[in-house]
């Protein structure tokens, strides 16, 4: 039974002000809104109009207010260095004082632009509160990203000011964010009058006079500066979507929603109480690292851990696993790719072996499709619930999932779980029609969407209109594909480009990758549409054996052939599969589905800005010729 469940989320469509009238009331508010819903500029609806708040004093201040200064509000656990340091929320709070008095002091007010471009340090999480304490608008771009973006986004986001640090470190080596920034700044059209540089002991950098300014001087001089209220609807953050080619598509999120979903989301999704400890493995640089590194951890008074490090390779494949013992994490928060790694290198959970977890209570997935296969090796071996939910940069918390603070849903692996509060899922057709239960449908949501999802694309309304409300008047289309089942849990298959038609049959390339995943020598797949003469598009496989598998690959091949052709049927026209090395990722994880497309098929393509690794797509180059394609 999900009565519990089932009652709250009917109430949030039924009366969804109400609902998050009653939810606002977990964070303390310079002054209530007037209208909880605003719905006069439909379809760009906003919430909690007329309400006044600040995001930093209910991350941070009111937390020592209540007496609880001295806990930890930030662990940051550096693998990659040999570093590790403790903030309570008494030492953030000053931290973060400081160092928004030292941008005050360069002249950043209100609703100006900043941009974070930092390694995963404790400074970084600090810059972001420190810009919504006095009501400046941050926009975080991955540390390390390559230059022209870079300029891309400085051009797109005009700041006043940029943060950044000297160098990151990764298991190759240094990287030098200082030459990275001083090149953006010679692409970028627009002029930034400072740069604040935090200079770290492994690579200090030269500053550029009249420009630069370095970090720990301007903060030693600066004076704390107080909260400074803002309107609920005024803008908290610009996030840059991945992946994205010509002008950059930046999310805005407002003070006022993201405050009370996020509050809302920490206790009742993830069960994290006030106290306790979140351990989420993702970057500030994303969409994750944003909502539950830093905000939603610190919003709801409990604490939060920040790696400088990977899931392998830093030392090894227990690094997750290391930290949530020694940290007493509750929750465990990474990405299926994460997953899927650590899996490949430790296919028998010897480093889950070596770790007393017993404090952990759930283990949460999202960022791209978890594969069944993986969640159930994680269910074997952690012997915890192994919780996939999805959600998007753009809605900034989770769309579908398992409300595990509120009510224990049965788990249907393979299902990202049912509609969160607010949500109202559904699938339609070409026509907008909605699909029967269980069949595929491109995945919209209902509007009005809850608090905390994107209130509109920074600086370009119209093509916020565009790309997401216009196809289906009245619903907001998120752009992928699946199905909504008869129990009302949501699959997604895969982004609705990748779905393909074959012959006149339209066929998800995630429920092949699930069977090919599925085979016990596969630790990962991917499954894309080449073009064919007959047909139109049939499905290209590629594949990625585990560390242990050491037989005839042809064999592996024929065999999983088979298997899509029993598990799927002939109509799914699989004929083409081939054993690799590694897929290509964004950063964040995600596979590079589209590249490899264009790859395939002989197309035109670029490097896109935010692959992992460039080298492996000149292997999968190679891989693909093998099939003459």
């Amino acid at each position: 039974m999900t009565e519990q469940y089932d009652g709250i989320h009917r109430q949030s469509l039924a009366d969804p002000e109400g609902f998050w009238a009653d939810a606002a009331q977990a964070i303390d508010w310079d002054q209530p809104a007037t209208k909880v819903l605003d719905d006069s500029d439909a379809p760009f609806y906003r919430w909690f109009a007329g309400g006044k708040l600040n995001t930093c004093f209910n991350a941070l201040d009111r937390h020592v207010i209540a007496g609880r200064g001295e806990q930890d509000a930030l662990i940051w656990d550096s693998p990659i260095t040999g570093q590790k340091a403790r903030y309570s929320y008494a030492e953030m709070q000053a931290r973060v004082a400081t160092l928004a008095g030292a941008l005050a002091e360069l002249g950043v007010t209100a609703g100006d632009r900043v941009i974070i471009y930092m390694p995963m340090i404790p400074e970084a999480a600090m810059a972001m509160l420190a810009c919504a304490r006095i009501g400046a608008i941050h926009s975080v771009v991955f540390g390390g990203f390559a230059a022209p973006e870079l300029a891309k986004r400085i051009d797109d986001a005009t700041p006043k000011l940029i943060l950044s640090a000297s160098c990151g470190v990764e298991p190759s080596g240094v990287v030098d964010y200082k030459q990275l920034l001083d090149h953006a700044l010679e692409l970028a059209e627009h002029s930034v009058e400072h740069c604040l540089i935090l200079q770290r002991d492994m690579h200090p950098c030269a500053l550029t006079n009249g420009r630069d300014l370095d970090w720990e001087e301007a903060v030693a001089a600066a004076p704390p500066a107080d909260c400074v209220s803002v309107d609920a609807t005024h803008p908290l953050y610009i996030l840059y979507t991945s992946g994205t080619t010509g002008r950059p598509k930046g999310v805005v999120r407002d003070h006022g929603g993201h405050a009370v979903a996020l509050t809302w989301s920490m206790q009742n999704i993830y069960g994290i109480r006030p106290g306790e400890v979140m351990f989420t493995a993702s970057d500030v640089g994303w969409v994750v690292g944003h909502s539950y590194i830093v905000y939603g951890p610190l919003l709801a008074g409990a604490t939060t851990i920040m790696l400088e490090g990977k899931p392998i390779g830093t030392p090894d494949a227990g690094t997750f696993w290391r930290i949530a013992e020694e940290y007493e994490a509750r929750a465990l928060f990474t990405a299926p790719t994460a997953l899927r790694a650590i899996k490949k290198e430790d296919p028998n959970g010897e480093f889950i072996a070596r770790h007393d977890l017993t404090k952990m209570r759930a283990f949460f997935l999202a960022g791209e499709r978890s594969d069944p296969d993986s969640v159930r090796w994680a269910e074997e071996h952690l012997r915890i619930p192994i919780l996939d939910h999805w959600w998007q940069t753009e809605t900034g918390w989770a769309i579908a999932g398992y409300p595990f603070g509120l009510e224990r849903l049965p788990v249907k692996i393979g299902s990202a779980g049912k509609p969160m509060p607010g949500y109202d899922v559904m699938a339609l057709d070409e026509q907008g029609e909605v699909m029967p239960a269980g069949e595929l449908g491109n995945i919209v949501i209902r509007l009005p969407m809850p608090p905390g999802t994107f209130a509109t694309l920074w600086g370009n309304r119209e093509r916020h209109f565009d790309g997401y409300l216009a196809r289906y008047p009245g619903y907001y289309l998120t752009g992928d594909s699946g199905i909504v089942d008869e129990d009302g849990y949501v699959h997604i298959m895969s982004r609705i480009d990748d779905v393909i038609n074959v012959a006149g049959h339209r066929l998800s390339t995630g429920g092949m990758e699930e069977v090919l995943s599925n085979h016990p020598d596969i630790v990962e797949a991917a499954v894309f549409g080449v073009r064919d003469a007959t047909k139109g598009q049939v499905p290209l496989g590629l594949v990625v054996p585990g560390s242990h598998f050491n037989g005839d690959e042809s064999a592996l091949v024929a065999e999983l052939i088979q298997r899509v052709r029993d598990e799927i049927g002939p109509v799914a026209a699989f004929r083409q599969c081939v054993v690799v090395k590694r897929l290509p990722k964004t950063r964040s994880g995600k596979t590079l589905r589209g590249t490899m497309r264009s790859i395939a098929n002989g197309d035109e393509w670029t490097m896109p800005a935010t692959i992992d690794d460039p080298a492996i797509l000149d292997e999968i180059a190679a891989d693909l010729a093998r099939l003459g394609r």
